[in-house]
């Protein structure tokens, strides 16, 4: 209980000062730890277990609706989440802490969609290294945790999709476009 608060402070204090966007980068995690598995229900109520995505990249992103900077990041969530579907990427959006009847009248302001997932007794935050609100981490497809992003980010900048798609096994990448009928 005693580090959710440490958390919650953090969001609350140290990560709005750090600015929306700030610092577009992502840490790496070095060696890359083993992703703490989960089965959390949807707002539909379908149960989604992380290792469900094997083999895909899978950015895990805790947030709540009363923290500003998460508020900010999910329409360029939404943007990246366009981007990425196709190339099996997987976006997960955990919300810490709040039930169905608090998140449906945010869907609203921040329609999203991508998975948004239901921690309402903040077990599954607990077992992740998240250190504020929001934290994103970015699991390569082997279910490791290659990058953690504390804070807001504009997820669809064109460095943060470079770092993202870099993980997508190369037999999955999307073929280059091939040029036919030129110089005929």
């Amino acid at each position: 209980m005693r580090r959710l608060w440490l958390a919650l402070l953090v969001s609350l204090v140290l990560v709005p000062m750090a600015g929306y966007g700030a610092g577009q980068s992502l840490t790496a995690m070095h060696p890359r730890p083993r992703a703490p598995g989960f089965a959390l229900k949807d707002m539909n109520g379908k149960v989604h277990h992380l290792s469900d995505y094997r083999g895909q990249v899978v950015l895990v992103n805790f947030w709540a609706t009363w923290c500003p900077p998460c508020r900010r990041e999910m329409p360029s969530m939404e943007r990246a989440w366009k981007k990425l579907k196709k190339q099996d990427v997987t976006i997960l959006a955990v919300n810490v802490g709040e039930d169905v009847d608090t998140i449906f009248p945010f869907t609203g302001n921040y329609p999203v969609t991508f998975p948004i997932l239901l921690d309402q007794s903040s077990k599954v935050v607990k077992r992740w290294p998240v250190l504020g609100l929001p934290t994103t981490f970015v699991v390569d497809p082997r279910g490791r945790i290659a990058y953690r992003a504390v804070g807001g980010r504009k997820w669809d900048a064109p460095a943060l999709l470079k770092t993202i798609r870099s993980l997508i096994p190369p037999d999955k990448k999307p073929a280059a476009p091939t040029r036919t009928g030129a110089g005929r």
